[in-house]
């Protein structure tokens, strides 16, 4: 709003350059200041060769809505939160198709990982075709079902002790 506001002031010649400069700044500090879309203690993987590195693990488990990969992060620093990352394959459908079903994996993540997932592990999420099909607490019992198979989980380990 005070991008527009700031435009009464400025020549009509040139309205449109600065009005895109203001708009475009106005935007990033928006932007800037979204909340973080994971909870505490749960972080991104973001890079290629992270993923790379949870495949080689070949720690998985397939459910009907996703495929779960995981591994223990290597890094001590890290130890304190849990990793996930999404991807989905070209056969599943469209950009359209993918990204809602990344959207989807990225809501399921939210709920599940911070209170199911012990920290220090590395996740990816691979959507699958029935991932947009499936129903939304079908999907939620999927990935604590497929973080208790890899040996992942909270009351899992603090069960043993």
């Amino acid at each position: 709003m005070c991008a527009l506001a700031a435009m009464d002031s400025v020549p009509a010649g040139q309205r449109s350059a600065d009005a895109a400069f203001l708009l475009i700044a106005a935007l990033k500090a928006v932007r800037a200041f979204q909340p973080n879309p994971m909870p505490i203690g749960v972080e991104r993987l973001k890079k290629r060769a992270e993923f790379l590195r949870v495949a080689s693990v070949r720690r998985k488990w397939a459910a009907p809505g996703m495929v779960l990969q995981a591994a223990r992060d290597p890094s001590p620093q890290k130890a304190d939160v849990a990793r996930v990352g999404f991807t989905v394959t070209k056969k599943v459908g469209n950009a359209v198709v993918r990204n809602r079903i990344k959207r989807r994996l990225r809501a399921v993540a939210r709920e599940i990982i911070p209170n199911h997932a012990e920290a220090g592990w590395d996740f990816v999420l691979i959507g699958r075709a029935k991932t947009t099909d499936r129903q939304f607490d079908e999907l939620k019992s999927d990935l604590r079902t497929a973080i208790g198979k890899v040996g992942a989980d909270t009351s899992h380990r603090r069960s043993k002790s």
